[in-house]
């Protein structure tokens, strides 16, 4: 959530970032946030003398009593009873101000790097970096549902037998694989000195508004309607309330975290070739990095993830490029995201596999998550995460990419985990 006073001082800088994310009637939102301010600071302003006022007539109202001036003293107890009238009647409007102003900052999403192009849809994402070469394969290439279905990994129809569409059942093979790229990715994240958490699946309302995901992506979340808990859609979400209403030091930074969870997401509307078999799931596997930084550092932060999820990749040694995503493609609370996407070589097209994203205030305010630098002043601190992968289509491009005429064939560096080298 952007800052008030960030918005008052910098309104042009706002609307311009809000121009790059084509946010429709930005100048008026922006406009009525500048006026509600003022007319909560007015209020505050009166409710505070008001309250002044009263505990001054309180304090005369003693004294006069101890002097025996009883009748002036109920005088001024009228003009306190009035007071206190005068008192709730600004209360509650400087708190229906208050609840105004915040349902209206939730609806700005964040002010996208001065690096993010104007754009409307993915087609106006930024190609940064290409890696590998995509492999040849036979005329008879299969996509990965049928190969799932040939070597009996995956089955689609058994999971939609037990829950529904989006939620596959992985088998024998297929799980042990699963298995081992979870333990993989966490393995390499530990390793570059990301502290390995186990965090709860469901969280509470507090936890989906304070890092982004309500109100904006509400219908996307699933919701357990009797005990107001939300499935979560990421380990992000839980992983970074672990540091909500906190104070932290300068010197506890920088946090670096990671974790694995299964994904929970409704994709309301999804439908077409275009995300069959593991492209589009309701419920996937995924490792989450996140890392708390310091404002002057969280960029550097950000390339040095960037640079640990290529990494990954080329031991994986499959064939990936890296966007810059554009204004009307970048997530709501994000101000520079990159995009990873793995080649499907029997698809003949490109699938997203990770999002690398700093947040910078946006979340850490919704959060309240603060540290004191050295002159001990508070201020916010700047938040980041990235896939360190997604799995489904990690998986996708595994099966497609490394199919042969004898089987499918493991990854090199995946084969330890797996203790086979060979799906047949």
């Amino acid at each position: 959530m952007l800052q008030v006073q960030y918005i008052k001082e910098h309104k042009e800088t706002v609307l311009k970032g809000l121009d790059k994310r084509n946010f429709k009637d930005a100048e008026t939102v922006v406009d009525q946030v500048i006026s509600l301010d003022d007319n909560r600071r007015a209020t505050q302003t009166s409710l505070e003398a008001t309250l002044a006022e009263a505990n001054k007539l309180s304090k005369e109202i003693g004294g006069l009593f101890k002097t025996g001036q009883v009748e002036k003293a109920n005088e001024l107890k009228q003009q306190t009873g009035d007071l206190k009238q005068k008192t709730k009647e600004l209360s509650d409007t400087l708190s229906g101000i208050e609840n105004e102003l915040t349902a209206l900052l939730y609806q700005i999403p964040n002010i996208p790097n001065e690096l993010v192009v104007k754009g409307s849809t993915e087609e106006d994402n930024e190609v940064v970096f290409e890696h590998g070469d995509i492999p040849s394969l036979d005329s008879d290439a299969k996509p990965h549902w049928e190969l799932a279905k040939e070597y009996d990994i995956i089955d689609f129809d058994l999971g939609a037998k037990i829950t529904g569409a989006g939620f596959p059942v992985y088998k024998g093979k297929g799980a042990r694989l699963q298995r081992a790229l979870i333990n993989y990715f966490l393995d390499k994240n530990t390793a570059a000195g990301y502290n390995e958490v186990q965090v709860p699946h469901l969280v509470n309302e507090a936890s989906g508004y304070a890092t982004g995901q309500l109100p904006d992506k509400e219908g996307q979340m699933y919701h357990v309607t009797n005990d107001d808990l939300y499935l979560i859609p990421t380990a992000e979400v839980p992983v970074t309330n672990m540091y909500r209403n906190t104070l932290l030091n300068e010197k506890d930074f920088p946090i670096q975290l990671t974790g694995y969870t299964p994904c929970f997401r409704r994709e309301a509307g999804s439908y077409g070739a275009h995300v069959r078999g593991l492209n589009r799931l309701h419920q996937f596997d995924k490792v989450e990095i996140v890392r708390i930084e310091h404002p002057d550092h969280s960029y550097a932060a950000l390339d040095g993830m960037v640079e640990h999820v290529k990494n990954i990749l080329e031991e994986l040694k499959l064939p990936y490029r890296i966007l810059r995503l554009c204004g009307g493609d970048i997530g709501f609370t994000s101000a520079l995201t990159y995009d990873f996407e793995v080649y499907s070589t029997a698809q003949k097209r490109w699938l997203e596999i990770s999002s690398v994203s700093n947040f910078e205030t946006f979340q850490a305010n919704r959060l309240k998550l603060r540290f004191k630098n050295k002159e001990g002043k508070s201020r916010l601190a700047h938040t980041l995460n990235g896939s360190s992968l997604a799995l489904p289509r990690v998986l996708a491009g595994i099966l497609e990419n490394y199919q042969t005429t004898d089987g499918i064939k493991i990854p090199e560096v995946l084969i330890p985990y797996c203790g086979f080298d060979l799906i047949a």
